[in-house]
């Protein structure tokens, strides 16, 4: 019988298996939709359905550049040894190269990925592997020079912690000390135009109920409120931040002194705002043995 792209839908939802293997399966059982489910529970192909509430939270950063281009995928799984896993690292880096050809991470999903999508890859893998895993986000920037770092990298453009800084002119070794820059000081934004108002309004709220606390007049507050915001937004911005190769300047008169103008970054950390149940080792050894 015809087996029609509804019931091939249907059964990827049910079990998580991949497009092709969800096909192969009503086929093989006459599109009998339990049929077609035990088949692939037979084939260790449904996989997928069981690991997919658990929290993935793990997994790795990656970065490719190309040309003027650079990108930052995370891939997540659920505990650090698939992160280390070379069939793991392997797929994650052919996600990155894939997300240079495409805008956000909804087109990215959908791109190819040798004859497969990127979400059946994903698929695919959870069931080989045994995890849950998944693409939770993309960032990108474009500039005359794009600079990439990983910190913590486990192997080639990948690791915990992903930066790309793009510049107006062509100097990659200073380009490399922001990025390091950024790795560890984490600013929120490039400058303050950049940030989000909501997180400033937030601070400002917050500083001025500690001023008030001080018990001092209005206008004295006032004062205080403009100059502890101005150090919150240097502090806060990559631009207004002391730089930490040099930190007699910023990061702004870093830039000019070495020629060139810090048009964007991006920093991802793998897990960033993911909340997840803390584990001892023991137990994280136990889960990987179960699968």
């Amino acid at each position: 019988m015809a087996i029609t792209a509804a019931q091939v839908k249907e059964l990827r939802d049910t079990t998580g298996a991949g497009m092709m293997d969800a096909k192969k399966a009503l086929t093989e059982t006459d599109g009998d939709m339990e049929a077609a489910i035990d088949w692939l529970r037979t084939k260790g192909l449904a996989k997928a359905a069981k690991k997919s509430g658990r929290t993935a939270a793990e997994g790795l950063v990656a970065v490719a550049v190309e040309g003027g281009k650079g990108v930052a995928v995370e891939v997540n799984s659920e505990t650090d040894f698939v992160a280390k896993n070379a069939e793991f690292q392997e797929m994650v880096k052919a996600i990155a190269g894939a997300a240079l050809n495409v805008a956000d991470v909804e087109a990215l999903v959908a791109a190819d990925l040798g004859g497969k999508t990127v979400a059946d890859t994903i698929t695919d893998k959870i069931a080989t592997i045994g995890e849950n895993m998944g693409v939770r986000r993309m960032a990108s920037v474009e500039g005359n020079t794009v600079v990439s770092y990983v910190h913590n990298a486990v192997a080639g453009g990948m690791g915990k912690i992903g930066v790309l800084v793009a510049l107006s002119g062509d100097n990659e070794a200073f380009g490399k000390q922001v990025a390091m820059h950024i790795a560890a000081a984490n600013p929120a934004a490039l400058a303050e135009a950049d940030m989000d108002p909501a997180l400033v309004e937030k601070e400002r709220s917050i500083q001025i109920d500690i001023a008030r606390e001080s018990g001092k007049p209005e206008q004295v507050i006032e004062k205080m409120i403009v100059g502890r915001m101005k150090k919150f937004i240097a502090e806060s911005t990559l631009l207004g931040q002391a730089f930490v190769v040099n930190p007699d300047l910023t990061v702004e008169a870093a830039a000019k002194e070495a020629g060139v103008e810090i048009t964007g970054f991006v920093r991802l950390e793998v897990g960033e705002g993911i909340e997840k149940k803390e584990e001892d080792f023991a137990a994280e050894v136990a889960k990987a043995a179960q699968g």
